[in-house]
């Protein structure tokens, strides 16, 4: 049989792995053992129910610091009626979690009994008084813990398949034990292959890579309950992959084969799998992931899984999700973790390849009486989607993308709670905005933002998807700044418009200025390659006005249509040498370690509904505006002023 296989319908290639495993097994849990009761308990799972082996209490004991009675001698007492008990004879003095005498039926706490005459005091200490006098009727087990009040002897404590807490530590002790039957944790390798990789905290050249994926993977199968074992990175040479998947099998459960981003490193992992055993699968139709290697190592009589895992980090981590996690659960004996999942409305229009399904990484938050779901980079190599996204949208093969505005179901990554503190931002690109998410976080909110350049902001505000929209769009009429633009997107709308900075847009160029780049006209030349923004983008308008004022056909400029989303996206393209030169601002040159040609000076506004400006939502945002040191943080990045932060601009429309 040919190794490489043509991609496969995700369900296909699980029903294959399925049958290879129920073949092999290996479809159950993979053993059992029996550890003590201590804080390396929490996250196991139960092999088997637990029963009580004792009452937890154990004995009839007192709830309060006071004196044991018999409740039927205190039938008649009441206000102007009280009852007297003498002591040893009919009451003892018992402190909280003492035994009840056996011919006790009730505690009356200290605080409620009185002295019997004028010469007797009875207070804390007094726990041997000659007697003492009640005004109140006590029923019967007043202020006592009967036996099992809690747990009683014989009782299911905790069912198999439980995943231990740290309280139902304390609940096991309780019922008497001090060790629990638990199933094995299953043991799996992870082996980063590439000769391009070098471990994390090492200098890297052009070329090299560091190799993280590991760190994730790992961490990930702990979630789970597995225990990883992380191996050296093997350069990608047969013999070495082969030699470390041998090794590594003997002593695993699950061997999962991280491939390396040079050529042929996937047909490496294939060639090793079939040459120790079985390939089953080499593609499944899911996105990002789709190179995903299946198969089973023959060791003797003993199969071990294997899975070739794609190099690029987020399909690496949702190949995890999809093929490792439920087999983890399984091997374990419990219910695999299913994430919680709302409804919501996706902000823009998303396509898909029509073969496959499509996990698509989305931010999430609530904007007036709509949950919104804002489609994230798809880049099966932006590890960052992974960390920004709130969840997941899987979109069906077939379906070849979505509409905006569909209602989708988002397989959610943070609780709900949290998406309900969530602020959201979408228009225009500042590095601003970043510092301000990191205040935000210390007053319980969670800003969130999307670039989609200044006039995608605006109409966002229209479509009622974002709380606030940042927007630096020069009018070329009357060279204002974003009023007569909101005046036509956003008509009869009550509007807001805040300052939150100036700052100078220039020409971001390489160190030393080797191409002697120094005004807009410098665009023109045939040996200068720009980089451009979106359509949309504030800073794309300011170029276009310049361009027309200086008369320079934007299609005598190379590069015009090449377009990147950010400032900082402009600067990268820029330090990698895919263009010369790009518009942006002096903290995205700065960042990149480039030179900055100062051209222009213009103000940043943040855009906004007056029903979310007066929300407690974004309260704690205009707090943070008025502060010193985040105004001193932001003043500190080149380029930026904020001697304008946090004015009011312009109140518009019906407010």
């Amino acid at each position: 049989m040919s190794i490489y296989l043509h991609d496969i319908p995700l369900p296909v290639a699980q029903d294959k792995l399925k049958q290879a495993l129920i073949s092999a097994g290996l479809w159950g849990r993979l053993g059992i053992e029996n550890i003590a009761l201590d804080e390396h308990a929490v996250g196991r799972v139960l092999a088997e129910p637990v029963w009580a082996k004792i009452s937890s209490p154990h004995y009839h004991a007192s709830a309060m610091d006071g004196f044991a009675i018999r409740t039927a001698e205190t039938s008649s007492a009441g206000p102007a009626t009280p009852v007297t008990l003498l002591y040893s004879a009919q009451t003892v003095y018992v402190d909280t979690g003492d035994p009840l005498p056996e011919w006790a039926d009730g505690v009356i706490p200290i605080e409620q009994v009185e002295p019997v005459d004028e010469g007797d005091v009875i207070a804390l200490d007094a726990r041997r008084p000659r007697a003492i006098r009640i005004r109140a009727a006590l029923t019967p087990w007043s202020h006592v813990r009967p036996v099992g009040e809690d747990i009683v002897a014989t009782q299911l404590v905790l069912p198999e398949g439980h995943r231990l807490r740290p309280v139902d530590l304390g609940a096991l002790a309780a019922s008497g034990h001090a060790s629990v039957n638990v199933a094995r944790s299953p043991k799996v390798a992870i082996l980063p292959t590439g000769s391009e990789l070098v471990p994390a905290g090492h200098a890297v050249q052009p070329g090299e890579i560091i190799e993280y994926n590991s760190l994730v993977m790992a961490a990930q199968l702990q979630s789970w309950g597995a225990r990883p074992t992380r191996y050296s990175i093997t350069p990608d040479i047969f013999t070495a992959i082969q030699e470390k998947v041998l090794e590594a099998a003997m002593d695993h459960d699950l061997v999962l084969l991280n491939a390396g981003s040079s050529a042929g490193a996937e047909d490496f992992s294939a060639g090793v799998i079939d040459s120790l055993g079985e390939v089953l699968v080499h593609g499944v139709a899911v996105r990002p992931g789709h190179p995903v290697i299946l198969g089973m190592l023959h060791l003797g009589k003993r199969r071990v899984p294997v899975v070739g895992v794609p190099g690029y980090p987020v399909s690496a981590a949702l190949t995890l999700e999809i093929f490792v996690a439920g087999l983890i659960a399984r091997w374990l004996g419990t219910a695999a973790q299913q994430p919680q999942q709302i409804k919501a409305r996706l902000t823009r229009k998303v396509t898909s390849p029509p073969g496959d399904d499509d996990y698509l990484r989305v931010v999430v938050g609530r904007v007036g009486e709509q949950m919104l779901a804002a489609p994230l980079t798809r880049g099966a190599g932006v590890i960052t989607s992974l960390v920004r996204a709130d969840g997941l949208v899987v979109i069906p093969r077939g379906a070849q993308g979505l509409p905006a505005g569909e209602q989708v179901d988002v397989r959610l990554y943070r609780s709900p709670a949290e998406l309900e503190h969530t602020i959201f931002a979408i228009g225009s690109h500042d590095i601003a905005l970043d510092l301000l998410a990191q205040y935000l976080a210390g007053n319980d909110r969670r800003l969130v933002s999307a670039n989609a350049g200044s006039m995608g902001g605006l109409l966002a505000i229209q479509r009622g998807e974002a709380h606030l929209a940042g927007s630096h769009l020069l009018d070329p009429e009357t060279g204002q700044y974003n009023l007569p633009d909101i005046q036509r997107v956003l008509p009869g709308l009550p509007v807001i418009v805040v300052t939150l900075v100036g700052r100078e847009q220039g020409l971001i160029i390489p160190k030393g200025n080797p191409k002697d780049i120094h005004t807009l006209e410098d665009l023109a030349r045939k040996d200068v390659r720009y980089i451009n923004r979106q359509r949309g983008a504030g800073t794309r308008v300011l170029l276009d006005y310049h361009l027309r004022q200086m008369g320079i056909d934007p299609d005598a400029i190379s590069g015009y249509a090449t377009e990147e989303y950010t400032h900082l996206g402009v600067a990268v393209a820029v330090a990698s040498g895919r263009a010369d030169c790009g518009l942006g601002i002096a903290a995205a040159a700065q960042a990149l370690q480039l030179d900055f040609v100062h051209l222009f000076e213009e103000r940043y506004d943040l855009i906004l509904l007056a029903e979310h400006y007066h929300s407690e939502l974004l309260a704690p945002l205009w707090n943070i505006l008025g502060q010193a040191d985040f105004r001193n943080a932001v003043a500190a990045l080149p380029g930026y002023s904020v001697e304008h932060m946090g004015d009011l601009v312009a109140r518009i429309g019906d407010i």
